[in-house]
């Protein structure tokens, strides 16, 4: 599956609000989490939990979010989700030319993996240019990569055991911040490189699957895998090796090890963490009021970050192309999606305000753009962003307009056929499936009938990446301060294009796959975006490419929630933020009893 890998590499934060994963981040709880929990009672310890078991070990691979690597692994740098600053993370510093080109990174003195062994340059050389910019791995972190017109890759060279070398060839806005990318461990992972299987691909993409004893995957990142327990539990132990120190000297992370609990439902989630099985939770708006009134008698309490950076939205499935000579999406339907008339005249359909309302208490707010409202390069409708306030009678003047009539209040094309197409999301997440609920009913006030059908997470993402058997969906997306970590989105070649999505490495060819000229001109413009060095520039190049999705709706954005998470008052040192979570910065947290 090649659409869910964490687009931006979520190695940013600990704990970010969802991609494309089941539900909200810091949720769920399975098995008996009291029992674990208290049989390890004398640790320092934080138990959560997640929807979903991880699906690999082998970050390149990874296609979910949450997943385990951010725990595990660090790269160069890491940004700072309450000042936005690019930080010194295992480099401790580093030197820009003059022209901008030339990045020298130093590395701190005395890095260790988990194993022991040394991180040095070698290790960063080798992740970058065995796998990062490698063609033979099927890697997303190659999409924000990728410079100019060219699509021309870094190059990165060795100096000396703590020196690195990166050169782009031509300026590069967001160069410092995808240098968060994970650094992976050469002594370990470039054999899998160099071994190739009898279909000439390495074996390393046959590697570190979940299957693989949790003490053989080597990490560098405050926490290593210790134990995995297939349906009920994800162990995290802290790394004896990790480089950072506390304020007198001593090892850091201080809370010993983090459980993650594997869980079906929200509501298992909710009711663990009332029981006290769960130290944090992530409160939707559903049980905010419930968890509100029991803060003091529960020893918790609830941050706000305000709107979550990610985005909710549905998708129509807008591949003309064909497989093996049968077309991804019925012609006849493929035509109606394809009509920006069509996606608008939805868009006007739905009663996002009602949404706000209902699913979500009042606790949200509306999406208009695929950019996070805490970016400085967020444009707002008050600056020309377009909106689509609810409005029935514009949506059917839109649908008449492109042809459409109206047959005892059932809409049907000008060929005669009605309008029914199938709504696609993952099971388990009672936010998304009461927002599927609600647009089936929305859209049958303008005559479309709406078949809402929440699946199985593996159902759904291989129909979603692999087989591209859908006709329209709605999932989300993190998001962040820097445009171009989307950049895999907006490129018509980007793995998680997915609207129009062309087939990735490995996957069965697909004839007639186009691109229309929007969504060639917001690649352009992403690409503009990323050389200009100046910030006022740079914010006129993506208000544009605002523009330009809210007028042609790849994405039709719904409500973004608030940012909650509850959490138990005995973790000292919580920082919160929606870009960052409650455990954005877990090696400095500490657990008071």
């Amino acid at each position: 599956m090649k659409i869910f890998r964490q687009i931006f590499l979520a190695i940013k934060y600990f704990w970010l609000p969802i991609i494309l994963t089941s539900a909200t981040a810091l949720t769920l709880t399975a098995c008996n989490p009291a029992n674990f929990k208290s049989a390890a009672a004398q640790v320092p310890q934080l138990v959560t939990a997640i929807l979903s078991d991880p699906k690999t070990f082998n970050y390149p691979l990874s296609q979910e979010s949450p997943n385990v690597f951010p725990l595990i692994y660090e790269g160069l740098t890491s940004e700072n989700p309450i000042t936005g600053k690019i930080e010194p993370s295992l480099a401790e510093s580093w030197e820009i030319s003059d022209d901008k080109l030339r990045f020298v990174f130093t590395l701190r003195k005395e890095l260790k993996w988990s194993d022991g062994e040394p991180l040095t340059a070698d290790d960063v050389v080798f992740t970058f240019n065995q796998i990062y910019l490698n063609e033979a791995i099927p890697a997303d972190a190659r999409d924000v990569l990728r410079i100019g017109e060219s699509r021309a890759l870094p190059k990165v060279r060795k100096i000396d055991a703590q020196r690195i070398e990166f050169t782009t060839p031509e300026p590069f806005a967001p160069f410092l911040g995808t240098l968060g990318l994970p650094i992976l461990p050469a002594h370990t992972l470039e054999p899998f490189i160099k071994t190739k299987d009898q279909e000439g691909k390495p074996i390393f993409l046959s590697k570190w699957g979940v299957d693989t004893p949790p003490d053989q995957i080597i990490v560098n990142g405050p926490y290593k895998l210790e134990r995995y327990d297939t349906s009920q539990r994800v162990v995290f132990k802290r790394n004896p090796y990790y480089w950072r120190k506390g304020p007198k000297g001593e090892p850091q992370p201080y809370i010993e090890s983090i459980v993650w609990q594997i869980v079906e439902s929200t509501d298992t989630s909710l009711l663990q963490f009332r029981s006290g099985g769960l130290d944090t939770v992530g409160v939707s708006p559903d049980y905010f009021s419930l968890l509100k009134v029991q803060e003091k008698q529960g020893n918790f309490k609830i941050f706000n970050g305000g709107p979550a950076t990610g985005t909710t939205f549905i998708l129509f499935n807008l591949n003309k192309g064909k497989r093996d000579g049968k077309p991804l999406v019925d012609p006849i339907k493929s035509r109606w999606f394809n009509t920006v008339e069509f996606r608008q005249a939805v868009a006007y359909a739905i009663d996002r305000q009602t949404m706000i309302n209902n699913t979500f208490r009042g606790l949200g707010k509306p999406q208009n753009s695929p950019i996070s409202v805490q970016s400085p390069y967020y444009l707002s409708p008050e600056e020309g962003l377009k909106v689509y306030n609810y409005n029935i009678e514009t949506a059917k003047e839109l649908l008449l307009k492109a042809g459409f009539k109206y047959n005892n209040n059932q809409l049907i094309d000008a060929q005669g056929n009605h309008v029914r197409f199938s709504l696609l999301t993952n099971a388990g997440n009672k936010i998304r499936e009461a927002i599927g609920s609600q647009i089936k009913q929305d859209l049958s006030k303008i005559g479309i009938q709406v078949d809402f059908t929440p699946l199985a997470w593996n159902t759904y993402t291989d129909k979603l990446s692999n087989s591209l058997d859908w006709e329209v969906s709605m999932l989300g997306l993190t998001g962040g301060l820097e445009p171009n970590d989307g950049a895999n989105v907006w490129s018509p070649e980007g793995g998680l294009h997915m609207f129009n999505q062309k087939p990735q490495a490995g996957q069965k060819p697909v004839q007639g796959w186009e691109v229309a000229p929007w969504e060639a001109e917001i690649a352009k413009l992403y690409i503009q975006g990323a050389r200009e060095l100046d910030s006022a520039k740079r914010k006129e190049i993506y208000a544009e490419t605002q523009k330009i999705t809210q007028e042609n709706l790849p994405f039709i954005y719904l409500v973004n929630a608030l940012s909650m998470s509850a959490v138990r008052n005995r973790f000292e040192g919580i920082r919160y933020s929606a870009l960052g979570g409650a455990f954005w910065n877990i090696h400095e947290i500490k657990v008071t009893d």
